[in-house]
C-alpha cells in the first residue's frame, strides 16, 4: 500500500509543475486585466474612487503644466495601454518599463499628501492610502515579469514535503547553465561536482526589451 506521504509528495510535484509552466502567463493575464480594468474607470468622469486624488498627484508631478483633466485621461489611456499589452502578449518589454514608471507615479502621493493619507492621533492610513500601499505588491509582479522578459526561468525542482518543512526562502541562482545542470545531474544520480558545465557554459541568459 502506497504511504499517504508518497502519494501527497506525487500532487505536490505534479503540482510544482503546473504551477512552472502557467504560473508567470496567469500573472501577466491577472495585472493585464487589473490595469486595463482601472485605466477603463478612469475614462469616465465621477465613477474612478481616486479620481481626486489622480488629479492632484498629476498636477504636482508636472508642476501645474498639465490641465488636471487631461491628466486624468492620460493616466486612463496609460494604464489601458498597459493592461492592453498584458492581456495579448504583445510589447510586453515596453508594457513593463511603462506599468514600472505608473506604479512609481502611482505611489508618488504617500510622499506628496502624507497628510491626507495618513489622518489620526495614530496615523491610520486611509482608504484612499490602502488603496495605494497594495500598489507594492503590482510592483513586485512587475519585477517578477521584467525578470523573465530578460531571460530568467523557473526550473522545477521536486522535494519531498518533510524535506520542506525547515527549508528557507527557494534558491535563486544567477547562472541558468550550473543550476539546469545540477538538476540534471540529480536526476540522473551524479554527484554535483561531475553535473558542473564547462566554464564557458557558466553565463546567465539575457536579452534586451523589445
Amino acid at each position: 500500500m502506497t504511504n499517504p506521504f508518497t502519494r501527497f509528495d506525487r500532487l505536490d510535484t505534479s503540482l510544482n509543475r503546473w504551477l512552472v509552466a502557467n504560473s508567470v502567463g496567469l500573472l501577466r493575464l491577472s495585472l493585464g486585466l487589473v490595469f486595463l480594468g482601472f485605466g477603463v474607470l478612469k475614462f469616465i468622469p465621477g465613477l474612478s474612487p481616486i479620481e481626486y486624488l489622480v488629479t492632484q498627484t498629476t498636477t504636482a508631478l508636472t508642476f501645474g503644466l498639465v490641465p488636471p483633466s487631461f491628466g486624468l485621461v492620460l493616466v486612463a489611456t496609460l494604464e489601458s495601454a498597459v493592461g492592453l499589452c498584458l492581456l495579448t502578449g504583445r510589447f510586453l518589454g515596453v508594457a513593463v518599463w511603462l506599468m514600472l514608471l505608473q506604479l512609481l507615479g502611482a505611489m508618488s502621493p504617500l510622499l506628496l499628501f502624507p497628510g491626507q493619507l495618513f489622518t489620526g492621533s495614530w496615523f491610520a492610513p486611509t482608504l484612499a492610502a490602502q488603496y495605494i500601499i497594495k500598489d507594492v505588491v503590482l510592483v513586485a509582479a512587475a519585477l517578477l515579469l521584467a525578470s523573465i522578459w530578460t531571460g530568467a526561468r523557473i526550473v522545477v525542482e521536486p522535494r519531498s514535503l518533510s524535506s520542506t518543512l525547515r527549508a528557507g526562502p527557494p534558491h535563486v541562482s544567477r547562472d541558468a547553465a550550473p543550476a539546469a545542470a545540477q538538476l540534471q545531474g540529480r536526476a540522473e544520480g551524479r554527484s554535483p561536482r561531475s553535473c558542473e558545465p564547462p566554464a564557458a557554459t557558466l553565463q546567465s541568459r539575457s536579452r534586451r526589451f523589445g
